[in-house]
């Protein structure tokens, strides 16, 4: 009985490791493919599954989340110049293809690697280094298309690639910076030639508004001077003086005035010539000569004219006679 007890012992947990080991869990996102005497046999999902034991095996599991490859290729741009560009490549394995995506290609990672190293070393030797920078969406979108076009048939859907960096060599990046900083130079300079004319024309027109003032100031001065000799002269007259007399009067008077500004600055270095009392009656003396003699030289203008247009044919000048002959 003991023995046959032991026996049983054994029998049942044979059975229970048997029973055990037909069944398996899936993770949630994560696929796995059964296989039945080395032939497919299904694909199971996230849960609690079966299979028959010693006759099914768990051949592989397949991820179905989103996964990213980066890939670093080299090549060169149509200046000649060499870059490093790394491009991120988002993929995923199609639900309802997990059967190729397992079967039909072993490394998706090597062959995704080979169709971006093919498209971007394709696009890029076409476009010059600054055009790189500018256009790299539009690399981007090629590789993506591309490897769409590859991928599908093995169970891959290509989500997104992205250009996430452009490395040209060191010596051009020193270069471009160089560039960069002589541009914004020499725009600084043209910002600051335009602020200097700015305030030259600004000076200008502010030295050409104090001219005008200071010359309508001097005018209103004159103006208001002659109006005062005119009062003086005036006034002078009703007391018995006559209009040579006043006029005498009132040149040696500012003449003295004007010796009397004069010494009164003691650094003051100019001379008042001449400076004698005579000097204002020969002033105003000179003064009416001239004032006689420009008179005299108008009315004899005005005559000549006169005369010239007396001895000039009625209806025709000079030229209008030429052109009747």
């Amino acid at each position: 009985m003991g023995i046959l007890s032991s026996g049983f012992t054994i029998i049942l947990l044979l059975l229970f490791f048997i029973v055990i080991s037909g069944i398996f869990t899936v993770k949630q996102q994560s696929a796995v493919i059964v296989e039945r005497f080395g032939k497919f046999n299904s694909i199971r999902h996230s849960g609690l599954q079966f299979k028959i034991p010693f006759i099914d095996r768990l051949a592989g599991k397949i991820n179905l989340r989103i996964q990213q490859l980066d890939v670093i290729v080299e090549t060169k741009t149509k200046d000649n110049v060499f870059v490093k560009m790394k491009v991120s490549v988002q993929f995923k394995v199609i639900l309802d293809k997990v059967y190729d995506a397992y079967y039909k290609l072993e490394y998706p990672h090597d062959q995704i690697t080979s169709y971006v190293f093919d498209v971007v070393r394709a696009e890029v030797p076409k476009l010059k280094l600054d055009d790189v920078f500018e256009r790299k969406d539009d690399i981007a979108v090629a590789v993506k298309r591309e490897l769409n076009e590859a991928m599908t048939a093995y169970g891959y859907d290509i989500i997104n690639t992205l250009i996430t960096d452009i490395d040209p060599d060191i010596q051009v990046k020193n270069a471009m910076n160089r560039i960069n900083a002589a541009e914004r130079e020499k725009t600084a300079a043209e910002y600051e030639a335009e602020a200097g004319r700015i305030r030259i024309v600004a000076k200008a027109k502010a030295e050409a508004e104090s001219k005008r003032l200071q010359g309508q100031g001097i005018a209103d001065q004159r103006r208001e001077i002659a109006r005062g000799l005119v009062e003086s002269v005036d006034i002078l007259n009703k007391v018995g003086i006559n209009s040579q007399e006043a006029s005498a009067l009132i040149v040696v008077t500012q003449h003295y005035d004007t010796l009397q500004a004069i010494g009164a600055d003691a650094n003051s270095n100019l001379i008042l010539l001449p400076n004698s009392p005579q000097a204002g009656s020969d002033m105003l003396n000179n003064m009416v000569a001239s004032f006689t003699a420009s008179n005299q030289v108008g009315e004899a203008i005005k005559k000549a004219d006169g005369q010239k247009r007396l001895h000039k044919p009625h209806g025709k000048d000079e030229f209008g006679k030429l052109a009747s002959e």
